[in-house]
C-alpha cells in the first residue's frame, strides 16, 4: 500500500521510480546467459578489422568495463572519455604504458563548452552497491530514481565538447565503433553524430534511460540508414549494413 502511494506521488512529479528488481534480474541474465556483451564483443573484434573506437563514459576503466580486455589486447586506438576527474585519474592509471589509448577529462555535449553534472559525493559511496559509482549524470532526478539521497549528491563543472569537436580533435576519419554509457544522454549525442559526420560505425549504448521522444528520433535515424539492432541487458547493439552478414 505504501509503496503504491508512494508511486502516485512521485507521478505527480513527472518522473517515474526505477524498478530495482528488475534491473537486478536483467543484470543476473545478464551475467548468467549465453548471449551477453562480451561475447558479441568477442566476436565483433574476433572477425572484423577494428582499428579505432571510441568510449563515451569510461568511468575508471576497469569496473563493469567490457572494453578493457579487448583494448589492452589487440592495441586499438581507442579515446576514452570520462568527465569526473576522480574516475578519469583512475582511468589513466588503469590504462598506464598503453599508448594506442588517448584521455579526455569531458563530457560530451551538443554545443555547450561548460555544464554541472551531478554525482555521487565518494564519502558516502559506500552506501550504496557498486553501480551507484557510474551513474553521474546531467539530471540530478536520475541519481535519486537508482536510491540516491539528495544530501549524497554533488554538483560539479565539468568540460565539455561535442561529438564532432571529439572528432576533429583526435583526427577520427574512419571509427570503427563508438560505445556510449551517458545515464540517458545516449540519445542526445548519437542524433548529433550522425548530424556531423557521414560515419557509419558500430554502434553500443545504453538505452533504458533515454527520453522516449529521442529515441524514437534515433531508431528512426538508424532505420534509414539501414542498421540492424538487438538489445543485450541494458544495451543496444547497432551493426551497420556493411557488416550485415555478421548476424
Amino acid at each position: 500500500m505504501t509503496n503504491k502511494i508512494l508511486k502516485k506521488i512521485v507521478g505527480v512529479f513527472d518522473y517515474k521510480l526505477v524498478e530495482k528488481n528488475l534491473i537486478k534480474n536483467n543484470r543476473l541474465i545478464h551475467s548468467k546467459s549465453i548471449l551477453n556483451l562480451n561475447l558479441i564483443l568477442k566476436k565483433i573484434f574476433d572477425s572484423q578489422k577494428i582499428k579505432c573506437l571510441i568510449q563515451i563514459g569510461a568511468n575508471d576503466g576497469s569496473r563493469f568495463d567490457e572494453l578493457n580486455i579487448f583494448i589492452k589486447k589487440y592495441k586499438i586506438k581507442s579515446i576514452l572519455v570520462e568527465p569526473i576527474n576522480e574516475y578519469f585519474e583512475d582511468l589513466k592509471k588503469n590504462y598506464k604504458n598503453f599508448e594506442n589509448v588517448y584521455f579526455e577529462n569531458s563530457a560530451i555535449t551538443v554545443g555547450t563548452k561548460e555544464k554541472e553534472i551531478y554525482a555521487v559525493n565518494n564519502k558516502n559511496l559506500n552506501d550504496y552497491d557498486d553501480h551507484i559509482k557510474g551513474i553521474s549524470s546531467f539530471d540530478k532526478n536520475h541519481l535519486i530514481k537508482h536510491g540516491v539521497k539528495s544530501n549524497h549528491i554533488l554538483k560539479k563543472k565539468i568540460n565539455c565538447i561535442s561529438i564532432l569537436n571529439l572528432l576533429k580533435k583526435y583526427n577520427i576519419s574512419d571509427l570503427d565503433i563508438l560505445f556510449i554509457d551517458a545515464e540517458g544522454y545516449d540519445g542526445d549525442i548519437l542524433i548529433d553524430f550522425f548530424n556531423s559526420s557521414n560515419q557509419e560505425p558500430i554502434l553500443i549504448f545504453e538505452y533504458i534511460h533515454i527520453e522516449n521522444k529521442i529515441f524514437k528520433d534515433l531508431v528512426n535515424i538508424l532505420s534509414k540508414k539501414n542498421y540492424s539492432y538487438f538489445n543485450i541487458n541494458e544495451n543496444l547493439i547497432c551493426l551497420p549494413k556493411k557488416i550485415e552478414n555478421f548476424l
